[in-house]
């Protein structure tokens, strides 16, 4: 049974499970609106949560091409900077992977809710040909890596047509 058919499955029969307001309740109209996400909390074992792809969650990232520079900023919320690495590899590719460690566990501890991601995360950037891949630099500041590439101080020339001869 694939993947899908069994978070299907699993809606349906949390859909089944929820709790219908009573008469009095079904008077008062902010009930349903108090929190739309409720049943999110009433499907088995989180199963909701536990279909987000935690790599995007970890490492949100927006890119903007000014005129001097480009620049790459992503979401690293609670990632130190020595849990992040950010490298070039062949072919333009800015790769930046790190890890958001777990929370510890400890003897006697007993968690109501654990509800903020861990795990490694991998983002990779295929560099367009105007940047400059000696001249790259990252800075770490509230949760947010901002990496500065610069762009090559030659400029492309206008195309130019080709005489096609017979």
């Amino acid at each position: 049974m694939s993947k899908q058919m069994i978070t299907l499955i699993t809606l349906i029969m949390a859909s089944m499970m929820i709790v219908l307001p009573t008469k009095t309740e079904a008077l008062d109209m902010t009930i349903p609106f108090e929190d739309p996400f409720m049943i999110l909390e009433q499907i088995p074992f989180n199963l909701a949560y536990k279909t987000l792809d935690t790599t995007i969650d970890l490492a949100r990232a927006d890119w903007k091409e000014t005129s001097m520079h480009h620049i790459i900023s992503i979401d690293v919320p609670g990632i130190k900077r020595g849990d992040i690495k950010v490298e070039v590899e062949e072919n333009r590719v800015l790769k930046v992977s790190g890890e958001k460690k777990a929370n510890e566990e400890t003897n006697g501890d007993k968690w109501h809710k654990a509800e903020r991601t861990s795990g490694k995360f991998c983002r990779q950037f295929k560099l367009p040909v105007n940047a400059d891949m000696e001249n790259i630099t990252a800075q770490l500041k509230d949760g947010v890596l901002k990496i500065s590439v610069k762009k090559t101080a030659h400029e492309r020339k206008q195309s130019k047509v080709i005489d096609i001869i017979e």
